[in-house]
This record gives structure tokens, sequence and C-alpha cells, in this order.
């Protein structure tokens, strides 16, 4: 394919390259955090959540319960991630504690869960997401090792799940010191 009539949404750098070369390259630069989300209901955020996995350039994906989601809304980015299913939470938890990872829920729900802005990021962590709808299962809450919350302003209980996956990424990436420079 030649760059100039490569029509994926690709920065200039990658446009021409075949998938392999682009998570070779992408490989080189990712960064220590993970996501992870819960798919019980089949929620159509989950796209946007790996669309915004992919602008972070996130070690890995983990996807908990359905294995089928909307892929359409990640706008073909799942080509360039390592995406893990696990059927249970059990499951993914004894993997995420295996390699020695922070698994951090972020959910309005949780009272103990802290407000992002007074929040402890480690670089070694895994955000969890739940549905737009119900958030996360009490059962994989009740295994996370941490929780935080974003503040809000507003008169709505919460944001948009695919919004929020957006915000904890950036300000992981920006407080971890992350951002390249720009």
């Amino acid at each position: 394919m030649d760059a100039s009539t490569d029509t994926r949404n690709l920065i200039d750098k990658f446009k021409g390259l075949p998938n392999e070369e682009i998570i070779a390259e992408l490989d080189k630069t990712r960064i220590p955090l993970e996501i992870a989300i819960e798919n019980l209901s089949h929620d159509f955020n989950i796209g946007t959540i790996v669309r915004n996995a992919n602008a972070f350039n996130v070690s890995r994906v983990h996807i908990i319960g359905k294995r089928k989601y909307n892929r359409r809304g990640a706008m073909v980015t799942d080509k360039y991630l390592h995406i893990d299913h696990f059927a249970t939470a059990d499951e993914f938890v004894a993997d995420a504690h295996k390699r020695g990872m922070n698994i951090v829920a972020v959910d309005n729900n949780r009272p103990e869960a802290k407000a992002l802005a007074n929040t402890k990021l480690k670089k070694n962590s895994i955000f969890v997401f739940g549905s737009e709808s119900d958030g996360i299962s009490q059962e994989l809450l009740d295994k996370c090792d941490q929780a935080f919350y974003i503040e809000q302003l507003g008169s709505t209980r919460s944001i948009n799940v695919g919004c929020a996956s957006a915000i904890a990424m950036y300000e992981a990436v920006r407080r971890l010191g992350l951002l390249p420079d720009a």
C-alpha cells in the first residue's frame, strides 16, 4: 500500500505500512498502563474505550465477560492493540495479580473511591471500566485494589464511560510523566 493512497485513520508516519509493522513500532513506545472493560451487557461504549486506549498507546486491553463488542466504535484501532479476553472477573484478577498489576476501578458508585485529583496513580495499573448503565459489577469491584471517580461540577450523576476513559487515561499519562514533549 502506498502512503498517498492509504485511507486508514493513521498519523502520517504509519501511512502505507502493514498492520504488523505499525504494531511493532507502537510496541516500542507503549505506556505501562493497561485498560480492562467489563462487558456484561454488550455496551456500545466499549469501542470508544478501545479507541481511546489506542490514542494513549496503552500496553494491553482486557475484555472481561462477553468477547464480542462494538468494533465499529473502535474505528479499526483494535488492530493495533494487544487485546486479551477473560471469561470471568476471577480469571482477570488472577492474571493481573500474577503479573503484579494494581487493579483500579474507575467508578463513582464505590463508597471508598477517591476523587481522581486526590488519587495516587501507579505505572503498573489496570484501569477498569464497567458498562454505561450498570458500572462495574460488585464481584469485580470487591477485587479491585483501588478506586477513583472523576469529579464533576454539573447536575448529572455521571459522565459517559467512553468520555471517562479518555479523561482517566490522559490524566494518568500526564501525571506519570509519559506525555511526549510538546
